[in-house]
C-alpha cells in the first residue's frame, strides 16, 4: 500500500498529501503550484515555524544560526549544500535567532549554531557546532535512525 505523506509546502504552509512512491517525482502544492522541494533550505519565521516543522511526516532540521556569527556564515554552504543532497527525504530549515529571538528561546538555544531535527514537532536531535559536510552527513543520519 503506497500511504500518502503529509508535506507542508515551503511557500504557503498548506498541508499536501504526497504518495510516498512519488515524493522523488518533483511534487508541486495543490494551493499555490510552486514546488515542494526547492533543494535549499527553508527560511522559518515566527509565522511559519510550527506549519514547516511542527507537523508534516517529513523529518526537518533546523540550523539555528545569526548573520553576525562566524561559523554560522561558515557553515552556511554546507548546509545548503545538504538541503539539495537530502530532499525529499527530510527538509532542511534556517532560522535567524537574531532576528527570531522568541523561537530561539524557545527552543532553548544558548550557543550558534545549533542544529535540531525535528520530525511531527517533536525534537530528536540536538548539535551545537559548525559541521564539516562528512559530520553532517553522520549527524543527519544518526538522527534519522533515532527518529
Amino acid at each position: 500500500m503506497n500511504t500518502p505523506l503529509a508535506i507542508p509546502c515551503p511557500h504557503c504552509d498548506t498541508l499536501n498529501r504526497v504518495p510516498a512512491d512519488r515524493v522523488a517525482e518533483k511534487p508541486i502544492c495543490g494551493r499555490c503550484r510552486q514546488a515542494l522541494f526547492t533543494g535549499h533550505p527553508v527560511e522559518l519565521t515566527a509565522a511559519n515555524f510550527d506549519a514547516i516543522a511542527g507537523r508534516g511526516d517529513l523529518p526537518v532540521l533546523v540550523d539555528f544560526w545569526a548573520p553576525w556569527c562566524g561559523p554560522c556564515v561558515g557553515f552556511a554552504p554546507v548546509f545548503a549544500h545538504a538541503a539539495s543532497r537530502f530532499e525529499p527525504q527530510l527538509r532542511l530549515a534556517k532560522l535567524d535567532t537574531e532576528a527570531q529571538q522568541q523561537l530561539a528561546a524557545r527552543f532553548n538555544i544558548r550557543s550558534i549554531p545549533t542544529l535540531a531535527m525535528f520530525k511531527q514537532g517533536r525534537e530528536i536531535a540536538r548539535q551545537s557546532g559548525a559541521l564539516n559536510a562528512a559530520q553532517l552527513e553522520q549527524f543527519i543520519q544518526g538522527a534519522l535512525a533515532r527518529g
